[in-house]
């Protein structure tokens, strides 16, 4: 069994496909499911896919793309949302340097606001980090020391520096299908030094499909590669890396119930 921690089933690349999507997940072994909120203004749509199956989830949050032109939120907006029982994370927040889609203070600020709002609830926090290492780690542990929270660094794509920075305050790392790319062994590398028990899989779909599939539309189903390439990388039994990022997901989003088949 299979987690995609991470996926946005509520884009439009599955307006024609969505119920075949998750059904294909399942076959391929992918028991649970978090779609991922990018804008709160879309929360309602994001968390009734999580509502129309047992096992998929969600989040709310806003992505630093997003930072200027959404809503600007409160911490009591994003806590009011997640006391919903399908909302298991805060996010995905944080900070994206390379397209700077938004004024890099304002992404700062709401990603502050973020942070808040999951040492409020408990929940974990979704972070989003590209070409900011630096800044990303320096939040991370000045906000760690006004009051603990927990999270993972997703689609982890960043210097090894941020990886140990991030581990040393407890944080999960999760590896996409970039891990599977040909130019990418940087990332390998790292990913056969992070600790298994602090490692999660994801697709991000639909972006980033793994070999053998890039350049198709990413979904859930794929997620199975990307395990197998950090299983390889770790020179772990693909059932060893599966099982343990399993347990790993359900250790940091417990509040996700695990599904009836496991």
């Amino acid at each position: 069994m299979l987690v995609d921690s991470h996926c946005h089933l509520d884009f439009d690349d599955f307006n024609k496909d969505r119920v075949e999507t998750i059904q294909r997940a399942r076959t391929a072994g992918v028991a649970t499911m978090v779609t991922i909120c990018t804008r709160v203004t879309r929360f309602e749509q994001i968390r009734a896919i999580a509502e129309s199956d047992r096992d998929i989830w969600c989040s709310v949050g806003i992505h630093p793309h997003q930072a200027e032109e959404e809503p600007l939120v409160s911490v009591e907006d994003l806590v009011t949302r997640a006391a919903h029982p399908k909302v298991i994370g805060i996010g995905e927040t944080g900070l994206d340097y390379y397209y700077d889609n938004s004024p890099r203070d304002l992404q700062q600020s709401s990603f502050r606001i973020h942070i808040a709002a999951a040492r409020e609830t408990g929940l974990p926090l979704i972070v989003h980090t590209r070409d900011a290492d630096d800044d990303m780690g320096d939040i991370l542990e000045d906000e760690m020391e006004k009051g603990a929270f927990q999270g993972v660094l997703h689609c982890f794509s960043s210097g090894r520096r941020l990886a140990e920075r991030a581990l040393e305050i407890g944080f999960y790392i999760s590896f996409s299908g970039i891990v599977t790319f040909k130019n990418a062994e940087d990332l390998r590398d790292i990913a056969r030094d992070v600790p298994v028990d602090r490692i999660l899989v994801e697709t991000d779909s639909p972006f980033l499909a793994p070999v053998p599939n890039r350049g198709k539309r990413n979904e859930p189903a794929f997620v199975v590669d990307t395990a197998a390439k950090v299983a390889e990388v770790k020179n772990l039994d693909n059932d060893l890396l599966s099982i343990t990022s399993t347990e790993n997901f359900f250790h940091l989003f417990n509040k996700a119930s695990r599904p009836t088949s496991s």
